[in-house]
């Protein structure tokens, strides 16, 4: 599985045919590394509704027929908008199909969509290709962090470290710790002023304190997990 980092909080995860985008925010995204439609997923992930991960989710999947997960409040948004083939999960819930499933898990947030939608925060569990990724989306550092990785063992761990509106990068050596990830990709920094941090030095930090490896990925870069 071939896990492309788009910036900030946007990834792009491709096996075989299967292409999951999550948090689509790209127009207005100073670090993104492709244009909204230069994308052709076949599933859409929203980890919440704040403008920097919901993005441009409606051009997109309007565009695309993908099928797109999201927690119910947002589902019935996005349906109320106009968009097809959406999954309305709760917390705790699994979307599965035919070569993917998706699970919502926790996340220490806020959330309100541009359309002032309230709903809550969810971290995104993810099978594909035999692998599990964990997109933690924007989150405090809480202690049930750790419940995940012992639910499903974690290959790869999508965290935030950027600080001000999630943990930080010393936090987030914690939750890298509770998750027991086999790699950890940090996100969410360094894309505006409040959460400019070093990732560089999270890197050293988890590599001395965990069992975990970090990889650091120019937006527009890759990983092979």
């Amino acid at each position: 599985m071939d896990i492309r980092f788009l910036g900030h909080a946007c990834f792009e995860l491709t096996d075989g045919d299967t292409r999951v985008l999550i948090d689509p925010f790209l127009s207005g995204n100073p670090k993104a590394a492709a244009a909204a439609d230069e994308l052709d997923p076949t599933h859409i992930l929203l980890t919440h509704g704040h403008g920097d991960h919901y993005g441009d989710i409606e051009g997109i999947a309007k565009r695309t027929g993908a099928q797109v997960v999201a927690i119910v409040e947002i589902a019935d948004e996005l349906g109320e908008a106009g968009v097809e083939n959406v999954s309305d999960p709760n917390m705790g819930g699994t979307i599965e199909f035919d070569d993917l499933w998706v699970r919502l898990v926790p996340a220490w947030h806020t959330s309100t969509t541009p359309k002032g939608t309230a709903n809550v925060p969810a971290g995104l569990v993810v099978g594909l290709g035999g692998k599990v990724v964990y997109h933690l989306g924007d989150t405090a550092l809480f202690s049930d962090l750790r419940l995940v990785g012992e639910r499903t063992p974690v290959d790869v761990a999508l965290m935030c470290i950027g600080g001000h509106y999630t943990m930080d990068r010393h936090d987030a050596v914690k939750a890298a710790e509770l998750v027991g990830a086999a790699t950890v990709i940090p996100c969410h920094y360094d894309t505006f002023p409040p959460v400019e941090t070093d990732a560089e030095a999270f890197k050293a930090d988890v590599e001395s304190q965990t069992s975990s490896k970090v990889a650091i990925l120019a937006p527009g870069k890759s990983f092979s997990a």
